[in-house]
């Protein structure tokens, strides 16, 4: 055969390669998915981002045919977890269910170059609840107002907990005592439960948490709630003010909840995936069990992948700024 033939005869053959990888891989999409997904959850079990996951993985895994398993990979401010995600191959199976925090792991964590906002994409909105600055139940203050004069006149004696590194609940601390002008005590816990334990016992003062993690024990008198993070008031403390009704809207904290994938994963796959969280957000059962956490689904025009990608895209910009100009550094 000529050279020319010859070109031509690896030119077909690698042409012919290339179309069956293609072919395989449309196959392989359309057949999605034909093993288990896997949601992965960067913090502890029973904390608010697992509580969030467990009601809606059995009405996933309905929708989609095949086991959706969760796993726990906690630590490092959350970045062990996402990180995981970040670098999983782009094909449906391995998902990220993260909170507001993952908008903050760039600016916190700069040198483990986990750009969330461009190497992640979205799969869908969750669910969402304003966070509540709460107290231990013996605090001897009494309102909000009173709580500012104390943490000023007290400053570093004031122990204010948070649920690790770089989650919203340190940010809301280190912000709510940079909004006032004094220094406390930020004590870091190793999930949000734990500071629960000890905002009961009366062991620390002050936690920042989503709402649905600390309700019950506002309700119950087990905590004082000073304050929601929010523009309207919380349904189910009607009396608790908001931080832009008492003056610093820039408290305001939305937390929220959401599933995401690798950037590049392919969109016939993030649809299959959306509509299968969807499906699972439709279910009563569902929506009761997030009430009773004092959570709320996203309406449905706000459950899409866009939205997603886009939230994570606005909020990833905010909190890199609030983290830039307050100076806050953690070590992961």
């Amino acid at each position: 055969m000529s050279r020319r033939g010859l070109k031509t005869a690896a030119l077909l053959a690698a042409m012919t390669a290339a179309m069956t990888m293609t072919a395989h891989a449309q196959s392989a999409i359309a057949a999605f998915p034909t093993k288990p997904v896997t949601i992965v959850v960067p913090y502890p079990a029973g904390g608010a981002a697992d509580v969030a996951v467990r009601p809606i993985v059995d009405r996933m895994a309905e929708h989609l045919g095949q086991p959706v398993i969760i796993e726990n990979a906690p630590g490092a401010g959350s970045t062990i977890g996402t990180n995981k995600v970040v670098r999983a191959a782009a094909d449906g199976y391995t998902l990220l269910a993260q909170q507001v925090s993952l908008a903050a792991i760039p600016g916190l964590f700069p040198n483990l170059n986990i750009e969330v906002d461009k190497k992640l994409t979205g799969i869908g909105l969750i669910n969402t609840n304003p966070s509540l600055i709460v107290g231990r139940a013996s605090l001897e203050v009494k309102d909000f107002a009173e709580l500012v004069t104390w943490m000023k006149k007290d400053g570093p004696n004031v122990r204010f907990a948070h649920a690790g590194a770089g989650t919203m609940a340190h940010l809301c601390a280190a912000l709510f005592a940079r909004s006032i002008g004094t220094e406390v005590n930020i004590i870091p816990y190793r999930g949000g439960n734990a500071v629960n334990t000890d905002i009961i016992g009366g062991h620390v003062d002050l936690f920042c948490s989503g709402a649905g993690l600390v309700l019950e024990h506002v309700k119950s008198g087990r905590m004082k709630a000073f304050a929601s993070t929010s523009k309207e008031r919380y349904a189910p403390l009607p009396d608790t003010p908001t931080v832009v009704e008492l003056g610093m809207p820039e408290l305001e904290i939305k937390f929220w909840q959401g599933l995401f994938a690798p950037t590049g994963t392919p969109q016939p796959i993030i649809d299959k995936l959306n509509a299968a969280l969807r499906h699972a957000l439709a279910d009563p059962k569902v929506t009761k069990s997030f009430a009773a956490n004092g959570m709320s689904v996203f309406p449905a025009d706000e459950q899409t992948p866009d939205a997603a990608t886009k939230l994570l895209q606005s909020e990833t910009k905010r909190w890199g700024e609030v983290i830039r100009v307050n100076n806050i550094t953690v070590t992961p």
